[in-house]
């Protein structure tokens, strides 16, 4: 656990995790990443803002031995157990701490950590919580990404702890934010996996931290920001609906007939002068093409047939996208049969939440001829007409 003080009775409790690679079984973490907890000490109490992950609850417990504190509040501003699953332990040293939060993370807490519901102290929207000396402001946030997230605005020092929302998964030593381009990288990868499926939430709720106006960001994943726009530029240009002259490329190539294809498709594409990034579903990170999701016009989904369907790479990436739902304009589909193929109705159906503009898709029998190639081009140039609109 690493102690570092942010201002007079504030203090950054964060567990570093050097070695994490992968969260919820589901999103790789190439940078690692840290569980923050904030204390913040007034003249007559003391709060605690979210705890850790239960990996490191000895982490937390020993650096609250250390600044030998009594935690009188436990403010748990989102109940995921990354940030939640150590506050029985919290309450078992300070047997009269209470948990401050809202209703609907009240409900989270008890069903996921069994916590007695007489220990709960429950806030509404803008309510205040008195530290002496210290002000505790909440306001829910709804849907970034749990439906009962809050972020907590500590008022005299316009600090804002906002938990999961602008966050990044990063491991590091440092409390602030020393590179600005790796912790924009690891940002924007974090929001493009955790966030993105709720951009329209997050469009209301960046407003409700602009007009906070907080000096200090200090989220519970990833280093504290010290300059605010920052982060919060970089979130509305995700957020907004406003895409690139980019087009990505998820492909899988079986024995050589789809990868003429997207290898055709690439070269086109330059040749028209559009940014297009290629990507094997069998080689990439999907973190990675989650990232440029956020960003890309058109993707361009590239699949042999098995069975008469999709490869199930593409079947997964397919479905990624619909789960993220980016805010990509245009959908194609390129690719190889042999005997028959029902791919396009199978992608077709599983995009189908996006309702999406899916461009013509180009499906070619065996290795690809003159005439296939053909088609490819005009595929081409149909996506380059389609980019002078953006």
């Amino acid at each position: 656990m690493s102690i570092k003080k942010i201002s007079e009775g504030v203090w950054s409790l964060r567990s570093i995790d050097w070695d994490r690679r992968i969260f919820d079984e589901l999103i790789s973490l190439p940078y690692g990443t840290t569980y923050n907890a904030y204390l913040v000490r007034g003249s007559e109490k003391c709060a605690l803002i979210d705890s850790t992950d239960p990996t490191k609850t000895y982490e937390l417990i020993n650096d609250l031995k250390r600044l030998n504190v009594r935690v009188d509040y436990v403010i748990s501003n989102h109940a995921e157990q990354d940030h939640s699953g150590s506050i029985g332990d919290v309450l078992n040293l300070n047997p009269d701490a209470m948990v401050v939060t809202n209703s609907r993370c009240k409900d989270f807490l008890i069903d996921l950590l069994h916590i007695d519901g007489d220990r709960f102290l429950v806030v509404k929207d803008g309510d205040k919580l008195e530290l002496g000396s210290k002000t505790l402001q909440f306001k829910i946030t709804p849907w970034v990404h749990w439906p009962e997230t809050m972020i907590t605005l500590l008022e005299e020092e316009k600090i804002l702890f906002t938990c999961d929302f602008l966050g990044s998964h990063i491991a590091t030593s440092e409390l602030y934010v020393t590179d600005e381009s790796l912790v924009y990288l690891a940002a924007k990868r974090y929001y493009s996996e955790v966030m993105m499926p709720f951009r329209n939430n997050i469009k209301k709720n960046i407003e409700v931290v602009k007009d906070l106006a907080p000096k200090i960001i200090a989220p519970s994943h990833g280093p504290v920001y010290q300059d605010p726009r920052f982060i919060i530029s970089a979130t509305e240009d995700w957020i907004s609906d406003r895409v690139k002259n980019l087009v990505l490329i998820p492909y899988v190539s079986m024995h050589g007939s789809t990868k003429i294809l997207v290898e055709r498709l690439v070269q086109c594409l330059i040749d028209l002068n559009i940014e297009v990034m290629q990507f094997s579903l069998t080689k990439t990170d999907v973190g990675e093409i989650a990232t440029h999701m956020v960003d890309a016009a058109t993707i361009v989904l590239a699949t042999p047939t098995i069975l008469l369907g999709p490869h199930p790479a593409a079947v997964y990436a397919a479905y990624l996208v619909a789960a993220l739902k980016p805010k990509t304009k245009y959908f194609g589909l390129i690719g190889s049969y042999g005997w028959g193929s029902k791919v396009v109705d199978i992608i077709s159906n599983v995009l189908s939440p996006l309702k999406p503009h899916i461009i013509n898709p180009v499906l070619i029998k065996g290795m690809p001829n003159d005439e296939d190639l053909k088609k490819i081009d005009d595929l081409a140039n149909q996506i380059h007409e389609l980019h002078k609109n953006l």
